[in-house]
Order: structure tokens, then sequence, then C-alpha cells
């Protein structure tokens, strides 16, 4: 299933989104061009988020060497640059579709300075559980999914039956229909079994260690439904 439209009216530009997906184009674009030299195994393993780096030295800060928080606070920002980092074709794609068919209609409810703000602090917070959840992992976890998570909550718990405009492939034919958003939630999971179809090649381990960190996503989802909850529409 692939979405396309929701049809509800925009009364604002959607400026927020409009920078994140020019964001993460050239980020990956730079990553395209790192992969061509032999950098990106690098770059990838000094930006992306390795839990097992900031539960180490955060073990190592609160057991042995209080120094060692320089290198905590160091790790932080990977929880941020992470975000807007991708290992495949597919993934970046599939997101940013996400990002914009939900995320357009999300930031005119909410606002924009509301919408940016639960992106991020949703990927952090995603980012901070997939922590606790992989504690040992040495590979790095890179991708906005866990923040498209919370956007596409928000959205379904907005306008939960609204149709949304889908195309189905059929092998070779293109079937447009239109689904109820609810069902968007259960395709989300799926969809990121796809997610490696046109990998980058990143040195030495590859990212996303084949564990989707299906339960932080299902946080980002009920972060985005509780935030829609609970605030009020922004003001027009």
């Amino acid at each position: 299933m692939i979405p396309i439209s929701d049809n509800i009216r925009l009364r604002h530009q959607p400026i927020i989104i409009y920078w994140l997906i020019g964001i993460n184009i050239a980020l990956f674009l730079w990553q395209l061009k790192l992969e061509i030299s032999g950098e990106l195994g690098s770059f990838i393993n000094s930006w992306g988020l390795i839990p097992a780096q900031i539960t180490s030295a955060i073990t190592n800060a609160i057991q042995v060497n209080p120094a060692a928080w320089v290198v905590v606070f160091w790790r932080i920002p990977t929880l941020l640059l992470g975000m807007f980092l991708h290992g495949s074709f597919s993934q970046i794609l599939g997101n940013l579709l996400f990002l914009w068919v939900f995320g357009k209609t999300v930031e005119n409810v909410i606002g924009h300075g509301r919408f940016l703000g639960l992106y991020l602090s949703a990927g952090i917070l995603t980012g901070i559980a997939q922590i606790i959840l992989e504690p040992s992992l040495t590979i790095p976890l890179i991708g906005a999914n866990g923040a498209i998570a919370a956007i596409l909550g928000a959205y379904v718990c907005k306008f939960f039956k609204v149709k949304i405009d889908t195309i189905l492939p059929l092998l070779i034919v293109y079937i447009p229909i239109q689904l109820p958003a609810y069902l968007y939630l259960f395709w989300w999971f799926i969809q990121q079994l796809f997610y490696g179809i046109g990998s980058l090649h990143i040195p030495p381990s590859g990212v996303n260690s084949g564990n989707i960190a299906y339960w932080a996503q299902l946080l980002g989802l009920l972060i985005g439904a509780a935030f829609m909850r609970f605030h009020q529409p922004a003001r027009t």
C-alpha cells in the first residue's frame, strides 16, 4: 500500500515538513557521496546511535571514572543526528512519504513549533528506548522511524477514520483505492520488513541490525497519540 493523500484542505503551508524533507534528502545525498569515496562506514559509526557506546560510557562514569561523562555527553548528539541518517533507499523513501502524507495535516493542526517539537522529542525518546531495550548493541541505529511513528500516531488519533487515497500495487498493475487512516498503523510495521531494499554499503556490520525495534516505534505511536490527545489545536 502506497499512501498518496488525505484530501484534507491545508490552511497553512507545512513549512517544517519542507525543511525536514530537504534536510533528510541533503544528508542522504551526502551519504551517497561518502559511500562512493569509501568513507560512509566511518561517518555512520561516528554519528549513528550505538547503544553499547552510551551504556558503557555511563557505566564507566558511575562506577570507575567520572571523567567518562565527557564521552557520554559527546555521544548524546547521536540521538538527534541519527534521526536524519538512513541506511537504504527504501527506508528514506518510506519515511519521507509517510512524513509528507500524514505530517502536513498534523503540522496544520498543531502548528509549526509544536510539530517540530513533537518530531524531535519523539525521535530522541524512541532512541533512548532503543538504548534501554538493547544496551549491548554495537551496530549503529539510524533513521527517522521513531519520529515518523509519532506523527502517524498523532494523525490517527485525530483523524481515525479519514480516507487515505492509496495505490495498491499488484505486480505491474496499480489499483487506486481509499483506505481508513487506522489501517496504516498496521501497515507502518509491515512495510519496514522491506527497508533493507536498496541498502547502502556501511562497513563493518551495516546498520539497524535486522532488529527493527518495534517496541520503540510503538512508543513513538503512543507519544504522538498522547500529544494530540492532550494538546489544543494551534490558533489560526
